[in-house]
C-alpha cells in the first residue's frame, strides 16, 4: 500500500513538472504582451534580474516573473542585466528580449549638426538635446577646448557636421569629442588625397578654405568650381573677396545685410581687406567641402556672382563679372 502511494506521488510528481516544463517551453516561445507597436522599458541603473522581472510583470509584459528569472540563469545571463532605455517592440519573445537588455542595445537618439552651421551653433543643438547630460554654453571656447584636450585651438570648423546618435544620458562633452574626432580624421584623410601644387600649405588651410566654399554656395555641382575660382585667386595673389567671411567678422553686428563700411572695415576676417585666407574656418564644413577644396575645378574664372536661385554665375574677366553684377544683383540689362 504505502509503495503504492509513493508510486503514485512520484508520477504526480513526475506530471507536475513536465507541466511545468511545457509551459515554461510556450512561455519562452510566445511573444511579449505588449499595449502597443512598441514599448519603451527604462532600466535604472542597479536594477537586479529579480527586480525587473518584478517590474515587467508589474507593466504587464510577463504574466509572472519566474519564468524570466529561469530563462535568465539558463543561459547565463542572471549578472548581465545594463541599464538603459530599451525599445521592445510587438512579436519579440521572452529570451529577445532578454538578449537586448543583457547585450546594452540601448535606444540611441539622434543628434545633427549640419553643414554651415558655426561652432557655437552646433553647441547649441547639442545642449538643447533634452535626453544628453550635462551643459556646454556655459564653457567658453578656451575651456571647451582645453575638455577635449587641445588648449588653445580655435574651436571654429573643427567639428564633423552630420548626424550621430546616443544613449540617454550620454555627457554633451562626448558628442563634441565625437564630431571633433570625426573631422580630424577625415580632414587627414582628404589632404592625404589631396591635388599636388595647391596655394595651400597645411591640412588646416584647407579646412579654412572649406569652410569658405561651404558657405558661398549648397549646389554639390558648383563646390569645384567655387574652390577653383579661390584658388586661382591665391595663386595670383588676389584677395578672395568673400561676402561669409566679413559676415562672420561682423559677429552679432550683422543684421542680413552687408554696407559698403563693412567692406572697408579691418577685421582679420574681412577678405576684401586682407590678403591670403583669413585665420580660422567661419563654419563647419562637410567632406564635399573639403574634398573640392583639395580638388578645385580647373578653368579661368576669377569671380562669380549669386543668380538669385541658389546658383552662380562664373566669369573669367571683369568686365564679364561687372556685366553679371548688373544684370542679377542690380537687375539692370
Amino acid at each position: 500500500m504505502v509503495w503504492r502511494i509513493l508510486a503514485i506521488l512520484l508520477l504526480l510528481g513526475l506530471l507536475l513538472l513536465l507541466g511545468i516544463w511545457m509551459d515554461f517551453r510556450a512561455f519562452v516561445t510566445r511573444p511579449l504582451a505588449l499595449s502597443a507597436p512598441s514599448v519603451v522599458l527604462d532600466i535604472p541603473r542597479g536594477t537586479s534580474l529579480r527586480g525587473l522581472a518584478r517590474r515587467m510583470t508589474d507593466d504587464g509584459l510577463l504574466p509572472h516573473p519566474y519564468y524570466f528569472i529561469a530563462l535568465a540563469y539558463r543561459q547565463g545571463d542572471q549578472g548581465r542585466i545594463k541599464a538603459g532605455e530599451y525599445e521592445l517592440k510587438a512579436g519579440m519573445r521572452p529570451a529577445e528580449v532578454l538578449a537586448r537588455i543583457t547585450s546594452g542595445r540601448v535606444i540611441e537618439y539622434p543628434v545633427t549638426l549640419v553643414e554651415g552651421w558655426t561652432f557655437r551653433q552646433a553647441v547649441a543643438a547639442i545642449d538643447q538635446h533634452p535626453k544628453l547630460a550635462g551643459a556646454l554654453g556655459s564653457l567658453t571656447d578656451d575651456e571647451l577646448m582645453a575638455a577635449l584636450g587641445r588648449p588653445g585651438e580655435h574651436p571654429e570648423g573643427r567639428f564633423f557636421p552630420d548626424t550621430y546618435r546616443f544613449a540617454r544620458e550620454t555627457p554633451r562633452l562626448t558628442v563634441l569629442r565625437r564630431a571633433f574626432e570625426r573631422m580630424e580624421r577625415i580632414l587627414a584623410e582628404e589632404w592625404a588625397g589631396r591635388q599636388e601644387g595647391l596655394p595651400i600649405d597645411t591640412a588646416y588651410d584647407a579646412l579654412i578654405l572649406a569652410s569658405i566654399i561651404e558657405k558661398e554656395t549648397g549646389l554639390a555641382h558648383e563646390r569645384d568650381e567655387i574652390a577653383g575660382v579661390f584658388v586661382r585667386r591665391l595663386r595670383l595673389g588676389m584677395r578672395l573677396q568673400t561676402d561669409p567671411t566679413v559676415i562672420y567678422g561682423m559677429g552679432d553686428r550683422y543684421e542680413g545685410r552687408i554696407r559698403r563700411v563693412d567692406l572697408r572695415e579691418a577685421t582679420p576676417y574681412n577678405t576684401y581687406v586682407i590678403q591670403g585666407l583669413p585665420p580660422t574656418p567661419i563654419a563647419l564644413p562637410g567632406r564635399a567641402a573639403i574634398r573640392a577644396a583639395l580638388h578645385p575645378a580647373e578653368g579661368e574664372s576669377l569671380y562669380f556672382v549669386a543668380r538669385g536661385d541658389g546658383g552662380h554665375v562664373f566669369s573669367a574677366t571683369l568686365d564679364e563679372h561687372n556685366a553679371a553684377v548688373r544684370r542679377y544683383i542690380l537687375n539692370k540689362p
